[in-house]
């Protein structure tokens, strides 16, 4: 908590907390400097590389980069039990693991820029993995830091809403502003215009005064903290690069190429987590407080929200695995289609611009607003609604001759269902964490909530070759929809503690 201190004063030291304008300026930094990269390994990657000529199933493939922030329960733990040396010495611990997660950002971004032509699809998706891994790294921090202070749905609401405006405006920032320099200037000058701004929180933060707690000398701790980011960073790489090739070695080992149909592989592999859960719930469910799956630092986190929930843990989970999957399918393959109508970059950019932008933001706004009156199971169910709608607005865009103001409508539709049902999520998610393991648990939900949706995203470009654009994006509005079923289930849950 002494973190938050030092950064924001004394209205902090003490969780819970009101969600004052400070805290919502401090969040609204925070989801800025988070939101940046991800159209850069995302959509704007894949415009980037469809215009190098990749096939479309490649592209769908490329969307398994997105896989990274749903494991990031896997090293979310380290992030609450170790420090970043120097960085934390004299900063603390969340501010230390967030400069270490922006100097990786900027390196990452920079080497996307310098290898921009694509002529190795292995070395670029490298770079993207890794771009991806210290993106979601930041989140992690920010997230867990955000739960142990405002830990109620109400506090919860304003905060949300601050941390995802900062988040859409940059990714607004980055790929409407990306497509539109690429469009004149190229593609690297485009990286390296949003690395140099997702690196300016950097010495903003560097700027801030020291952890109450810890102290020290300030150029010591950058310093030290820096040797210690170039060490961390180089081991990553090559860990991320020795992981790679063994996967691409499986992969053609497999006869995985760009004419394989891997849908039903897809599928397959996404229903194993369920049986996996459904096959631990009765172990977890006799464990004591004492236990040594209970206590584990390392699993412990995990065991204690299937402890908790027991098999509505399983229903719990299939919930938040679809309540996204329509938007997250329709992000990668969303572009490529309005391309191939006839739309140039430059159009594209403009429309995810202040287009995107005002009617995204809106939704948040929205969404967060009515998460802090309304019922939950009301908030989500609009926002499955609103998300559908913005899904099926991309039929109805293919089927209309080519305008800016279609597209403006189209865009403007998708990014408020978008932000609306992102809100209120994002609120529910956190109100299902414990707040003894908030930075694990929540990890764990979002990461666990975007697993099939992102593997599902991968196999798009094959699913779009048998059905078409049209049944896709149909598809993936169904799905939204399909999550309201679960809606009036989930409202009688409730979560058993040590004395019941």
């Amino acid at each position: 908590m002494t973190n938050a201190a030092a950064i924001i004063g004394p209205p902090l030291l003490h969780a819970p907390v009101a969600a004052d304008r400070r805290g919502m300026a401090l969040y609204g930094l925070l989801g800025f400097a988070a939101g940046l990269p991800f159209y850069m390994f995302s959509t704007v990657l894949v415009l980037r590389l469809q215009a190098h000529g990749v096939a479309l199933t490649i592209l769908g493939f490329i969307a398994w980069v997105q896989l990274l922030p749903t494991l990031k329960f896997v090293w979310a733990p380290l992030l609450d039990r170790y420090d970043v040396p120097g960085f934390a010495r004299f900063w603390g611990q969340r501010r230390g693991w967030i400069m270490l997660a922006q100097i990786g950002i900027f390196t990452a971004m920079v080497a996307m820029a310098l290898t921009s032509s694509d002529a190795n699809l292995a070395v670029t998706a490298l770079f993207a993995v890794l771009l991806a891994f210290w993106t979601t790294t930041l989140e992690i921090a920010a997230d867990a830091w955000r739960i142990e202070l405002y830990p109620t749905q109400d506090q919860q609401g304003p905060i949300v809403t601050a941390n995802l405006w900062g988040y859409r405006s940059a990714m607004v920032a980055a790929g409407s502003g990306a497509l539109i320099v690429a469009d004149s200037g190229g593609w690297t000058l485009a990286y390296l215009l949003v690395a140099v701004a997702a690196f300016l929180p950097f010495p903003v933060l560097v700027a801030m005064r020291p952890d109450a707690a810890v102290g020290g000398q300030r150029g010591t701790a950058l310093a030290t903290g820096l040797l210690a980011s170039a060490t961390i960073l180089i081991a990553v790489g090559a860990g991320a690069a020795a992981v790679g090739w063994v996967a691409l070695a499986l992969a053609s080992g497999a006869g995985i190429d760009a004419g394989s149909n891997v849908t039903p592989w897809v599928l397959g592999l996404c229903m194993l987590p369920f049986v996996a859960m459904a096959a631990a719930l009765p172990r977890i469910r006799r464990a004591s407080a004492d236990s040594a799956i209970r206590t584990s630092p390392l699993i412990g986190p995990y065991v204690d929200f299937f402890w908790r929930y027991g098999f509505a843990a399983v229903l719990l989970m299939a919930f938040v695995s679809l309540y996204r999957m329509g938007d997250v399918l329709a992000l990668n393959l969303s572009k490529p289609m309005i391309k191939e109508l006839g739309y140039s970059l430059t159009q594209i950019g403009r429309a995810d611009g202040m287009v995107a932008l005002i009617a995204g933001m809106a939704g948040v706004g929205l969404g967060g607003l009515l998460v802090t009156r309304w019922p939950m199971a009301w908030t989500l169910t609009i926002g499955a609604v609103v998300a559908a709608i913005g899904n099926f607005g991309f039929v109805w865009l293919a089927h209309q001759p080519v305008a800016e103001a279609t597209l403006y409508l189209a865009t403007a539709c998708d990014q408020f269902g978008n932000g609306f049902a992102g809100a209120v999520f994002v609120v529910y998610l956190s109100m299902l964490v414990n707040p003894r393991y908030p930075g694990a648990q929540y990890a764990f939900l979002t990461g666990f909530a975007f697993l099939l949706p992102r593997m599902l995203a991968g196999a798009g470009g094959a699913m779009v070759g048998v059905i078409g654009y049209d049944g896709f994006f149909v598809l993936s509005g169904i799905l939204s929809l399909a999550a309201i079923v679960f809606v009036p289930t989930l409202s009688r849950i409730v979560p058993r503690t040590d004395a019941a």
